[in-house]
């Protein structure tokens, strides 16, 4: 089985989600994920194996981005933005950032679940009962490991606790950021699997982000089309209904001439900069550089700014990642001449020990070189 973790069907977590949306929609609003839990109602769960496979088959571990015949091209967090709702802005997350402020001993959660649905049925709460601190952490646990980030377990880990503990606190985290580390992560490890003898193999992470985005820049070239309209106002909602549900060994030259038909840089590889986008509030008729509102320039500074993006939960699964999208410039309607990284090589390429954990003193180092 090539890939393994993929979001599980909406049936299985629905009743909960709606169980608890109803009592924390507000505080989600006021975190900034409320559109991007709504995805989990829609079929994340589907995936064209062709269709990601080919796509792996153009990703480049040295710089990060896909190489079509037109240049660089890439999930940026405009696309991010787009898809899931999330702002390219508020803090970051890395291991030790956020403290452990409700002892996870004192919370009902309980580790010794073997399935999703095992913790799922110990943790949703009966009709009528409020949802406690300990039910919205533990789906909150649920829905960053199974739907968000799909690591490869059959169990939910503790090592999501901070993550989601900081969510219900209603910590300011930039999410969309860390997803994307996450996207770049899981690639680079499928791309290298593809030269292992045995082939790739229980390929794991947010596949589904790039599944949604193949969606979108190959929309017109295979004519995907579907006659479902989902009810929320999210791109990424769209996106789920037109991920093709006929798999065929055949379609796998289909994709790669698709792509290779890319010769020319156009609009389908800038799809979420056109005026009838849908989305959130802040980001519809301001996803043009050129006609953005004054209170967006904060927004697009995010979109814009060459950064340092971070993933993993644990101490020996941190990578760090440099977000440069000067690289993909015309993904957001501009253009540059020469697309070059923003710092020098050797600094991007320093050889950066993080077996003590002191991430403050990396990103320091790495986002003022001169200091």
């Amino acid at each position: 089985k090539i890939f393994r973790a993929f979001p599980p069907t909406k049936d299985r977590h629905l009743q909960w989600l709606i169980r608890v949306e109803s009592a924390m929609s507000s505080s989600w609003v006021e975190t900034g994920i409320f559109e991007f839990v709504q995805l989990a109602k829609f079929d994340l769960h589907l995936f064209d194996p062709q269709m990601l496979l080919f796509a792996i088959f153009f990703w480049n571990r040295e710089t990060r981005a896909f190489e079509f015949p037109c240049g660089f091209v890439c999930p940026t967090l405009l696309d991010i933005a787009t898809i899931t709702g999330l702002a390219p802005i508020e803090d970051r997350f890395y291991l030790d950032a956020f403290e452990e402020e409700i002892s996870i001993k004192e919370t009902s959660i309980s580790w010794d679940k073997k399935t999703y649905l095992a913790f799922i049925n110990a943790h949703i709460g009966k009709l009528g009962t409020p949802v406690l601190t300990s039910e919205h952490i533990a789906f909150l646990m649920y829905w960053l490991f199974s739907c968000v980030f799909c690591t490869p377990s059959l169990q939910v880990p503790k090592y999501y606790y901070i993550l989601a503990q900081a969510l219900h606190l209603k910590k300011k985290i930039c999410l969309s950021k860390l997803l994307l580390a996450s996207l770049y992560h899981c690639l680079d490890e499928a791309s290298e699997s593809l030269f292992r003898e045995s082939g790739p193999r229980n390929l794991s992470g947010p596949l589904w982000l790039l599944q949604l985005w193949l969606n979108a820049i190959l929309e017109k070239k295979l004519s995907l089309t579907s006659s479902f309209a989902p009810v929320c106002e999210l791109e990424g909602a769209h996106l789920t209904t037109l991920t093709p549900r006929k798999c065929s060994i055949n379609n796998f030259a289909k994709y790669i001439d698709a792509i290779l038909s890319f010769g020319q840089f156009n609009e389908d590889l800038a799809p979420f900069i056109r005026t009838s986008l849908i989305g959130p509030s802040w980001l519809r008729q301001n996803n043009q550089v050129w006609k953005m509102a004054p209170d967006s320039i904060e927004i697009w500074f995010g979109f814009l700014s060459w950064d340092v993006i971070i993933s993993g939960m644990r101490q020996k699964d941190v990578r760090i990642y440099p977000y440069q999208p000067q690289l993909f410039a015309r993904q957001f309607g501009l253009c540059q001449m020469k697309p070059l990284p923003l710092r020098r090589k050797e600094s991007i390429d320093a050889d950066i020990c993080v077996e003590k954990g002191n991430y403050e003193e990396v990103l320091d180092f790495i986002l003022r070189p001169d200091k």
